[in-house]
């Protein structure tokens, strides 16, 4: 009997993600993530929603799959998942979770959810 491969998975980076957020059960937003680094359980990088590229600061907890991210307008937390589609060499990233919208956001104060996506050859 053959004993299975055990592979560890880590967030990737430099990576960049599409990020959807919804408000309300409504998807509104359509954007790019971009992780830049992956140090110490601290990830930077950037988030862009309407065009400019906004700073990002958080975090990163290898054993628990938990990230959480802050920029000026919102803080996300979400987890991370991923599956392998061998058939195409893909391994496909999930981070996912929920997003708080802060001051001076016009939609301070709303909370959502949010997913960011992205596929990295196997």
């Amino acid at each position: 009997m053959a004993i299975g491969q055990t592979t560890r998975v880590s967030l990737p980076y430099p990576s960049t993600w599409e990020i959807f957020a919804s408000f309300g059960g409504r998807p509104t937003t359509l954007g790019t993530l971009g992780i830049s680094a992956v140090s110490n359980g601290r990830i930077s990088g950037t988030v862009n929603f309407r065009g400019t590229p906004i700073p990002i600061q958080g975090s990163w907890d290898e054993r628990s799959r938990q990230i959480t991210i802050e920029s000026p307008y919102a803080n996300f937390v979400g987890t991370f998942a991923y599956r392998d589609e061998l058939t195409l060499g893909l391994r496909h990233y999930v981070l996912q979770g929920n997003v708080r919208m802060k001051p001076p956001s016009i939609r301070a104060g709303e909370v959502g959810r949010w997913t960011a996506v992205t596929n990295m050859p196997l």
